[in-house]
């Protein structure tokens, strides 16, 4: 997709279907690395084949399927910041933790360069990202949120899909602290939210509240 100045690429990877985002401002030759999957290979050929230098890579939490390739995006650019929320960190270099090892996969990532958590601001390649919480999926999930133009857009990982939401079953899941974190930090937001899911199409903020069969309806509740 592209936003004014913003322009975003999406490489989803075969195995579990998940959305890595691309993300630069039209002109500069920087770029964010949101949640690079296992298709890591792909992600780095669409860089080269944009002429992009990743200033950041970007985890909106510690599940194997978002976190694949930051070993292979480090090893190809090792200066260039891994940045995840606070509670989630650990998730990285354990692959139980991290849900790989029951796949077999006992897939590891470099330790994060820099820890986040609600109220920082992230400022990388011209793009200034909020830093809200978002726990319920996983203990430490956070959301990047673009206030730079509009509408905003708000990259939040597996909080909140297309009409449903991301699982809770995970041993520090919660629904309850989904449910919660999706009223108070996404439903917040103007209706006109573009919300980009770790898997799945784009939705908006005011289509899931209307529409969302797991907490759209208990909003008026």
């Amino acid at each position: 997709m592209s936003h004014a100045t913003l322009q975003c690429q999406t490489i989803v990877s075969r195995m579990f279907a998940e959305n890595a985002y691309l993300v630069h401002i039209e002109g500069r030759s920087d770029c964010l690395v949101i949640d690079p999957g296992l298709d890591w290979n792909e992600i780095i050929q669409r860089i080269a084949d944009l002429r992009l230098q990743p200033a950041a890579i970007l985890n909106t939490h510690g599940h194997a399927d978002h976190i694949a390739g930051n070993a292979a995006l480090k090893r190809c650019w090792p200066d260039c910041p891994l940045i995840i929320g606070r509670g989630d960190a650990p998730k990285l270099t354990d692959p139980v933790q991290n849900l790989s090892a029951p796949f077999g996969m006992g897939l590891t990532s470099p330790p994060a360069d820099q820890l986040v958590q609600e109220g920082d601001r992230l400022e990388l390649a011209g793009i200034a990202l909020d830093v809200l919480d978002a726990p319920g999926h996983s203990v430490g999930h956070v959301v990047f949120l673009w206030k730079g133009g509009q509408p905003w857009i708000a990259f939040a990982g597996d909080v909140l899909f297309r009409d449903s939401i991301g699982r809770t079953d995970f041993p520090d899941g919660s629904f309850e602290q989904l449910e919660h974190s999706i009223h108070t930090r996404l439903f917040t937001l103007p209706d006109d939210t573009i919300v980009l899911p770790g898997h799945g199409e784009p939705t908006t903020v005011g289509h899931e509240k209307r529409h969302n069969p797991f907490v759209g309806r208990r909003l008026n509740h």
